[in-house]
């Protein structure tokens, strides 16, 4: 197809008529990797004869096809000849120079395509093109070699070390350049906006470059002094007021504040990642930073700074950056001194007034309160907000020069007094907001530092509860998160604590929608704080209407967080709500969905509220879990979302499905039909998608396996365990999946052998197969052990049908081996290497008595000479297996969690708070390193399998056989049958062995009277039961 024709099927594509568009699309289609399309495309792009749609068109499909085409990914060959490609590589640059802007935006994404793909390796030619370009003195071209260099930079923006070598290199070419570029534009007078855009191209091409590591022609003093020379200009200069537009949402994003964004994002990375020789790996750089430019940057600033102290306008970004900067200068000791004089100016005419309340947020409270919520609590806002990095501030000035603080909370008082002495139409609310602000901000600080945290409580009772009556919402909605922050204290009259509490409260039912918010998140914390439970119902009784009222308003995952705490806190207490609850959560949660789904702003506030319903239901589930009547109430609420966030529509939020079918096929008296149409869709998740949430996986699967076996083994359409065995055997011959991806997959086959026994011989050699096969090139030895477990099991299963299959495998005798070599290996330590958890003992023993209950005749010769071994073997994992139990419970019974705590005073005091946080002792510091480092394994290889050891507290089918008892009855059983053998086995005994075997004996004997005891005691309880 020539251009011409391209040309009819591209307008074709853009025709009205759908029939015409399907037409033009499918023809495009059809020849788009035909030799030479993609190259008429770009002549088409390029072409000024033709309409801008056309070309418009053309660059989209241009970018689509050569995105799927230029690079292999996931599999694909890509099927570009390499005649097209060079013809590409050698003119994409030169199309994007002459491109309008509509259109460089898609060639720059090819042109980021091929830059990852090509270079440097296949693309030698592009640095040179760029380089002549910049050089040439033709705005338009150093536009377009900006363009192409700021992508170029990118793909190293966060490489290190040797990594970075191909675009060192260009650095040493293109910074000169660059830097002579830049001198000229600042040098301009009256600069048109197009200047703005090179200047803030070539900021952030410099912000890519040096990003992670400084490059060497930066550590020249000539070199750094020039770019830091523009830097500080472009600090200092004012931003032209002409062409400013009159919108401020719009002038946020115009040019010129662009560059001063731009300007200080890289001044304040190079001073907080580069700033301090001590730390930094460029320390030539940072010496020079820190001796030339640190305080010249600090001065500038200051200077900024003071043009919104004029009342003259800064945008949130520019302030906020501004004010990061001073943060970082509070911990250098000669950015501080210099700042030292001027601190009063800081906190009290910029930090101060940024702290306090608005016109705008009056604006925003008052037109569009959602909003102001939502802008409250948003992670992303807080990072680009005035005031979050005034509050930062003042949190990094007291931490770190703590001198400071007392006159800072003097000036707060006086605000609070002079608030007090006004009027009531004369007081200053947004002062008194602002001073609350810093108040709660440093209230970690103030509960640690004496004698601040003894005179809490009478602030608040004086200066922050009588707010919760004030006729501006702010306020109100200030006094709520207040006293959220100040609700942990110890108070001297538990009367004030109440009185916060039912303030808290009362305040749900405040008019405005930001104090409701302010007061649920602020109630978690009263609940957290709660000795006892005896106001507890009055906060549910009156909590949970208008926390569902709330939720239809807002979707805010700290609500929901709220809700948790209430539900960890009282337990059982909230049986009677537990149904509502639910049905509450279902609702918001289907609403919170769909608003995340139809959400056109990126915002994941939706999804995250939706993923704190799924958890506050958890939380709930599990609070009730001794009471299963509730279970089938529920489940009609739940099992809706269960199917469908059991998709790929649920990947956000798998883990919390998968707890909550957990609890549903746990604690439910028995696993309905319904919940097992969730089964297909779990193995489907496993076997397409889901294999990094396998150990979360084999909890719901395991639960239906063990509780409702019966209908896990006779049901045949769908076939569980077909489908069972077809997932595992997936799982565990991908050779990609690491070890530690795959530990769940045993521990299924366990459940199965376990739960099924007598019931599944057909599956016996599959998993048997599937298990050795993995066995053979794994590394990780808490995986070794759970696959020998598999044959352990097998073997208490049907130990003959076991042997049959290891020898029709020709594996017996390597298996035995391998399985002795580990029964036996220690670490340096003198710790057993494998099978350390107690359940593992008892897998063993279980699995090798078994064989010794078989009858000579049915053993394979391999393991008739070797059934002393065997015996030995049991002895030894039986003794183990015995005082691990012992050191456990003991273990249990006195705790092992004392001495844990400490205070924040007591952190200053290990650090030295009082020295200069860039001087602290020496002396100090190998004392914390030598804590630190008691608490390393002591052996190289004793942390290598932490993945695997997993603690004792689940419950497997042999809990209630008894090792001890069900050893001491096979080898009766060999007493009374085969006497012959009986002698044989205990003349192969050492005397250490004999005198294990007499009290394994021993103890077999103790442990059945205690549990025939354990059963009548039992016994008798269930009958006093139903007596009453």
């Amino acid at each position: 197809m020539d251009v011409q024709s391209l040309v009819a099927v591209l307008q074709l594509a853009l025709s009205r008529n759908l029939d015409e568009r399907k037409a033009g699309e499918e023809r495009l289609k059809q020849c788009e990797l035909a030799e030479g399309h993609l190259v008429r495309l770009l002549q088409i792009i390029v072409s000024t004869n033709l309409e801008l749609s056309v070309r418009q068109i053309a660059s989209i499909y241009f970018k689509n096809v050569l995105s799927r085409e230029w690079s292999p990914r996931d599999g694909h060959l890509p099927k570009l000849s390499e005649t097209d490609r060079n013809t590409i590589r050698n003119n994409i640059l030169e199309a994007l120079i002459h491109v309008p802007s509509l259109l460089r935006v898609q060639l720059a994404e090819c042109l980021k395509t091929m830059v990852h793909c090509d270079f440097p390796d296949r693309w030698p030619s592009l640095v040179p093109g760029i380089d002549s370009n910049l050089k040439s003195q033709d705005q338009q071209r150093i536009n377009g070699a900006l363009h192409a260099l700021r992508i170029l930079t990118r793909k190293y923006e966060f490489k290190e070390d040797s990594d970075r070598m191909p675009i060192n290199a260009i650095f040493d070419t293109m910074f000169p350049v660059l830097l002579e570029i830049l001198k000229y534009l600042i040098s301009l007078p009256n600069p048109p906006i197009e200047v703005a855009d090179l200047i803030k191209l070539i900021c952030k091409i410099f912000w890519s470059s040096t990003y992670l590591d400084i490059p060497p022609i930066l550590c020249n003093l000539n070199t750094c002094t020039g770019w830091m020379t523009c830097f500080l200009n472009l600090v200092e200069r004012p931003v032209p007021s002409e062409g400013q537009p009159a919108d401020l949402e719009m002038r946020k994003s115009w040019g010129w504040w662009k560059v001063k964004k731009w300007t200080l994002h890289i001044v304040n990375r190079l001073y907080n990642r580069f700033g301090d020789p001590k730390s930094s790996k460029c320390s030539d750089f940072s010496e020079m930073f820190q001796t030339h430019f640190a305080d010249k940057f600090l001065q500038s600033y200051m200077n900024l700074l003071g043009v919104y102290k004029r009342g003259e306008y800064l945008t949130d970004r520019v302030l906020n950056l501004s004010l990061q900067y001073l943060s970082t200068c509070v911990s250098k000791p000669q950015t501080y001194q210099q700042m030292k004089p001027q601190l009063d100016l800081i906190l009290f005419e910029i930090i101060f007034p940024l702290m306090c309340f608005n016109s705008i947020d009056e604006q925003l409270w008052r037109d569009d309160p959602h909003e102001y919520v939502r802008k409250g609590y948003d992670i992303i806002e807080d990072l680009y907000s005035p005031r979050t990095a005034a509050q930062n501030f003042i949190l990094e000035l007291f931490r770190r020069r703590k001198e400071h603080l007392q006159k800072f909370l003097q000036f707060v008082v006086e605000v609070f007094n002079r608030y007090d002495a006004a009027p009531a139409n004369q007081k200053p609310y947004r002062q008194k907001d602002g001073a609350l602000l810093a108040v709660g901000s440093l209230s970690d600080r103030l509960k640690q530092i004496s004698p601040y945290k003894h005179q809490l409580e009478q602030m608040l009772v004086q200066h922050v509860y009588p707010e919760f009556n004030s006729p501006a919402g702010h306020l109100r909605a200030k006094a709520a998160w207040v006293s959220g922050q100040y609700a942990r204290i110890t108070f001297a009259n538990p009367a004030n604590f109440t009185t916060a509490l039912r303030s808290v409260v009362c305040a749900l039912k405040d008019p405005d929608l930001p104090v409701r918010v302010d007061s649920v998140i602020a109630l978690r914390s009263f609940v957290e704080a709660s000795q006892g439970n005896s106001r507890s119902r009055v906060v549910i009784l009156f909590f949970f209407p208008e926390f569902f009222k709330l939720m239809n308003e807002v979707e805010n995952e700290d609500l929901v967080f709220t809700l948790e705490t209430i539900v960890n806190k009282f337990g059982e207490e909230m049986a009677p709500y537990a149904l509502g609850l639910c049905q509450n959560l279902a609702a918001a949660f289907w609403k919170c969905l769909q608003s995340s789904e139809t959400d056109e702003d990126d915002d994941d506030s939706g999804a995250l509220a939706a993923m704190g319903c799924l958890r506050a239901i958890g939380t709930i589930l599990e609070s009730v879990s001794a009471l299963p009547h509730l279970f089938p109430q529920m489940e009609p609420t739940l099992l809706p979302i269960m199917r469908k966030m059991l998709t790929t529509d649920g990947q956000d939020v798998f883990e919390e499905v998968l707890e909550i079918v957990s609890y549903m096929t746990y604690y439910s008296p028995s696993i309905s039909l319904e919940m097992w149409t969730l089964w297909p869709l779990i193995m489907e998740a496993l076997n397409e998608w889901a294999v990094d949430y396998f150990e979360n996986i084999l909890v719901p699967l395991d639960n239906y396996i063990s509780r409702s076996t019966e209908h896990f083994l006779t049901c045949k359409s769908p076939d569980y365990q077909q489908s069972l065995f077809k997932a595992l055997s997936m799982v565990m011959s991908d050779e990609k999946l690491d070890d530690s991806d795959i530990i769940a997959a045993p521990k299924l086959i366990e459940s199965v052998l376990q739960n099924c026994k007598g019931r599944v011989d057909e599956w016996v050699e599959p998993y048997l197969k599937i298990s050795l096969d993995r066995y053979g090139t794994t590394t990780k030895n808490g995986l070794k052990d759970l696959l020998i477990e598999v044959v352990a099991n097998a073997l208490y299963y049907n130990p003959a049908l076991c042997l049959n299959v290891l020898q029709k495998l020709r594996l017996t005798t390597s298996v035995f081996q391998s399985w002795f070599q580990m029964l036996y290996a220690v670490k340096r330590s003198g710790l057993p290497a494998h099978f350390r958890r107690e359940h593992d003992k008892k897998v063993c023993v279980l699995g090798l008595a078994s064989v010794l209950s078989l009858p000579g005749s049915a053993l394979p010769a391999e393991l008739q000479s070797g059934l002393d071994q065997i015996f030995r073997a049991v002895l030894r994992l039986l003794i183990a297996y015995k005082d691990q139990v012992a050191e456990n419970a003991k273990e249990t019974e006195n705790g092992d969690m004392d001495g844990w705590e400490s205070g924040e005073e007591d952190w200053d005091k290990e650090l030295g708070d009082d020295d200069d946080p860039d001087e602290v002792n020496n002396e100090k510091l190998q004392q914390l390193a030598s804590q630190a480092k008691s608490f390393q394994p002591r052996d190289d290889d004793d942390d290598s399998d932490d993945d695997f050891i997993d603690d004792e507290e689940f419950q497997a089918a042999i809990d209630n056989v008894d090792p001890f008892i069900f050893f001491a009855d096979i080898i009766k059983a060999i007493s009374a049958c085969d006497p012959a053998r009986f002698q044989a086995l205990s003349r192969s005994l050492d005397f250490q062995h004999q005198a294990m075997a007499h009290g394994v004996e021993q103890y077999a004997e103790v442990r059945r009277k205690e549990i025939e005891k354990e059963m009548a005691q039992n016994s008798s309880l269930k009958v006093v039961g139903e007596w009453k």
